[in-house]
Formats: structure tokens, sequence, C-alpha cells
């Protein structure tokens, strides 16, 4: 394979890999490398900066210097996209070709192909996914299950999703791709590697290429993203404007910084989604020194009505369609199982959620399973009827502060060695099956990944620092009793404890350490191939 000058791939290229680690997709990195890594590394140190003055004492707050941008009520995003109109219904999930065929024959409205959360940075997850998608959209993926021999094809062309692609957040590196020396960026990979190869072929096809875009803090990680765009649309010949990209608000920063965000990718805007498990991960990371004031109750107790996650997706639908954006609400993760009443729960867990999503106004939302995917569309349907979407339903009642989304301290519920358990086995089952190259795994008939993951260790640390005492047992959280409390999980997960080994240290590395680590696939990564 030729390489261009200043680009290091340091692992064996698989047999196919050349069908994604194209000229135009080397160059494509090299060049996006060149003109944004070093800004990337600055604004990654711009969050260092924001929780340092967090931990000072500061706080969030709407920014003085876009109020310009928050009251022109002039600007709109650039209309829906072919493909992007109707969004009732969309299916998250890993790009395997088992689960690839599954969620485009599942009858969503679109797909997000996930290369990030439900992924691993494992090089074979890596390549392998976006060939998978190469394969997705040119209607040649195809599966025989090893173990059983059932035969897994797509539908006809016209009844599958849309295809919107997910890369890695901004602060994960590609250390298996060099430029200059330097690790890149795990984004710009993710996003080079697809937009010139499957991309090209949306393109062709009239649809695409769209974009999912993760973890962003602030309305300058937008404009990041947006410059990438373009740059990509000029070196690939492919009109300004093509490309498309929803933004998860999956950050507490990023809340207050909506309407600039959609200012920066306006041309290539396809609205916002609410994120909501990596919303109350970040809603702990943000505010980790401010003690009780900021301390959440067990996940299983923190629903979308609480005050504060109230605010923030009330905030998410009156900010898109003030600005002609969809809203898309956020993951149902259940799993139908072979408990007829667990089922049952399940799908009235679903319903109502959606229920409350298509009344408060959003235009559609996820499911993680194409078991949920009927269920998600009857309810918008019956709020929709036969229009794609309600952007016209501006929510001028909502009027949400600053003081609301943060107001962490009314969200009831308590803290129980049943939710510590909970958070320690989910975390110590999700990083075995991570460091195993596995992204999205189900645990207790819920479709967990790297979100739930972080958001367990997460609160596990913030308990620990705050010295909880729980209200089932009354004992207090110490790094003693977490210690004992992972030995017993452990010893009831399938086969052998040692199995577990490096999942259980990995865990315990960012669930109990002195210092928060910022993101726990970045210290699991160092573990990985």
């Amino acid at each position: 394979m030729d390489l261009p000058e200043g680009l290091t791939i340091t692992v064996q290229p698989g047999e196919r890999d050349t069908e994604v680690l194209t000229p135009d997709a080397l160059d494509l990195i090299v060049t996006l490398h060149r003109r944004l890594g070093a800004r990337r590394h600055e604004l990654l140190a711009a969050r260092q900066e924001r929780l340092r003055r967090i931990a000072d004492g500061g706080t969030l707050d709407f920014l003085p210097e876009t109020a310009h941008i928050r009251e022109d009520d002039s600007w709109r995003v650039a209309a829906p996209a072919p493909g992007l109109v109707d969004r009732r219904v969309e299916i998250t999930g890993p790009t395997d070709r088992k689960m690839a065929i599954n969620a485009l024959n599942s009858g969503a409205k679109g797909w997000l192909a996930d290369q990030e959360d439900a992924n691993t940075p494992r090089w074979s997850s890596v390549v392998g996914g976006q060939l998978n998608l190469l394969d997705a959209i040119n209607r040649t993926i195809d599966f025989t299950a090893p173990d059983t021999g059932k035969e897994y094809r797509l539908r006809p062309d016209d009844e599958l999703p849309t295809i919107i692609m997910r890369p890695r957040g901004w602060h994960l590196p590609e250390k298996h791709i060099l430029v200059d020396g330097k690790e890149t960026s795990g984004s710009l990979v993710d996003f080079a590697l697809y937009v010139a190869t499957a991309g090209r072929r949306q393109v062709e096809k009239g649809m695409g290429p769209y974009f999912y875009l993760p973890k962003m803090e602030s309305h300058l990680e937008a404009r990041l993203w947006n410059d990438a765009f373009v740059l990509a649309q000029d070196a690939l010949g492919i009109p300004q404007g093509t490309i498309r990209a929803t933004v998860l608000i999956e950050t507490l920063p990023a809340a207050f910084e909506m309407e600039e965000i959609l200012y920066e990718l306006r041309d290539h805007s396809a609205g916002l989604n609410a994120g909501r498990w990596d919303y109350l991960f970040s809603v702990i990371k943000t505010f980790r020194t401010r003690g009780a004031e900021f301390l959440l109750p067990d996940r299983n107790q923190i629903t979308m009505t609480v005050p504060f996650m109230r605010a923030y997706t009330e905030l998410l639908v009156h900010t898109c369609h003030k600005r002609g954006a969809h809203a898309i609400g956020g993951m149902a993760a259940f799993i139908p199982s072979r408990d007829t009443a667990a089922n049952e729960q399940a799908f009235a867990k679903v319903r109502a959620d959606k229920t409350r999503e298509a009344g408060d106004g959003f235009d559609g939302s996820w499911v993680a399973h194409p078991g949920m995917v009927e269920v998600c569309k009857e309810v918008f349907t019956s709020v929709l009827g036969d229009r794609p979407n309600q952007i016209d339903r501006t929510r001028e009642d909502v009027h949400v502060t600053a003081a609301d989304l943060l107001d962490v301290a009314s969200t009831p519920g308590t803290v129980t060695e049943e939710g510590l358990r909970s958070n320690i086995s989910v975390g110590i089952q999700y990083l075995h099956a991570w460091l195993g190259g596995l992204g999205a795994v189900a645990i207790f008939d819920l479709m967990e990944d790297a979100a739930t993951a972080e958001i367990s260790r997460s609160q596990v640390w913030q308990w620990l620092h705050n010295r909880i005492t729980l209200a089932d047992t009354g004992k207090q959280v110490t790094r003693a009793l977490v210690e004992r409390l992972v030995e017993e999980e452990v010893a009831k997960l399938p086969g052998d404890a040692a199995d577990y080994e490096e999942a259980r240290s990995t865990f315990l590395d960012v669930a109990v350490a002195d210092d928060y680590v910022d993101f726990l696939t970045l210290p699991a990564y160092e573990r990985m191939d």
C-alpha cells in the first residue's frame, strides 16, 4: 500500500482494508490532521481550563459573547436533507455485520451506525466497521451465523433506513495511524475513512453522507467539525452543504451552547439529539468537586422528568424548532426477553418515554433493539400522523434558565447498596466485553454501551468521594466496601474470576482513584492492542 508522505500505519492491514484505506481517504486524514489537529488539542485544553474554573468555585452559564447569535431570530439551519425529513424512529447499534443487517431490516427510518460508544477502537473494529458500512451502502452485506447456519440478508432497497454514521469523540486518539509521528484524532480518522468511501457512494445515491457528532462541549468544537466538513467536501469534489450532522447534546457545557452549536453547523446541520446517559455522566464529571449539591441517586431512579433533565430536553426542543432543526429524543435501551412479565414492563416504559417525547415536541427518537421499533414508530405516528415531523411546533412556552439546567439538587431518590452493586457489575461486565472487542453488550435486559459504563463508574467515584451512607444498609461507601463488592459481583459472573481480572482492575483504576479520570476509555485503550 502506498502511503502519503508523513503518514504511518502501525499495524498490518487486513485483506480488505485497502477498500477503505484508499489514497483519497489517507490523503484526507493527513490534510485534516495538519489543518485541524492543533486546534483540536487547544479545544481539549479549554475543557480542562473550564473544569479548573468550576473547581475554583465557578459555574456554567449562557455565554455573553454569543448573545447576539441567540437574540437574532432571523437565522435558520439548512432545510432537512433527503432521507432526513421523517425521523420518527431511529435505531442505534454497532457496525458488525449481523447487527448491521438487523438494524437495516428493522423498519426504522434511520440507523445510527455507531463507530463510537457501541464500538471499540481495536483496529479490526475501526476498519472492519467501515468495510461493513461500505458493503451496507452497496447492498452487498450478508452474514451466516457460524453456530446455527442462519443466513442474514437485506430487505429490498426501498425498505431500508437512512444510514447515519457516528464517529468517535474529539477526546479519543487513533494510535494506529500517525501523521508526522503524532497520533491522529479518532474523530477525524473515522470521518475521513467514511466520507471518502461509503460517503461518496451515498452522494451518488443522493442521500448522504450523514453523521451523528458525539461528546462535544462547546460551539467552538462544532466549528471545528464544520471546518472538517468544508475541507473534506472541497478535497473530494462534493458540493458544500451535502454533508449533514446531528449533534448529540450529551454534555452539560453543551446544553448552554445549543443555539451556537446549530449556528456553527447551520449549513451542515441536521439538528440535535438528547444523549441522556452521557449527559448524566457529564453532570458528575463537570461538578465532581462540588459535593452534595451535584450528587445523583441510583441511576435507575433518575427519570427524564426530574427537574434538571426536564429543563434540558425542553430547551433542546425549543432551540431546535426555533431554528428549523430536528429534535431527536433519547435512547430506549430495553431489549425484549423471554420473560413475559418483564417484557410487558419494558414495553410500557418505552411507550411512556416515547409518549412524553412526542408530546413535548420531539420529531423522533431512538431505540436500541429492532423489537422496539414499532412501539416508537406507533407513538410518534399517533402525534405526527402523516406529517414527517413537528418542527413547526416552536414551543414558545418554554423558558429555561441556567439555574434550571443546574438544579441537580432537586433530584429525588437515594443511594443504595443495590445501586452500588449494579454499577459495579455493569461497569465490569461492559469493560470485559469492551476489552475483548465488543462495544455494545446486553446486560440485565438493557443494551449497554460506553455511556452506561461511564455513568456507572462515575457514580461509584462520586459516592465514594462524598462519603455517602447507603440508604438501604446504613453503610458508608468506602474504598474497602467498593473493593469487597467488586469481588462479590465478579464471583457472580459466568466463567472463571480470572477471566475478568483486566476488566476488574481497569474499573477499580477509574472508580476509586484519588483523581477523576475524564474518560474510562482512555486508560482502557492503552490496554488494547
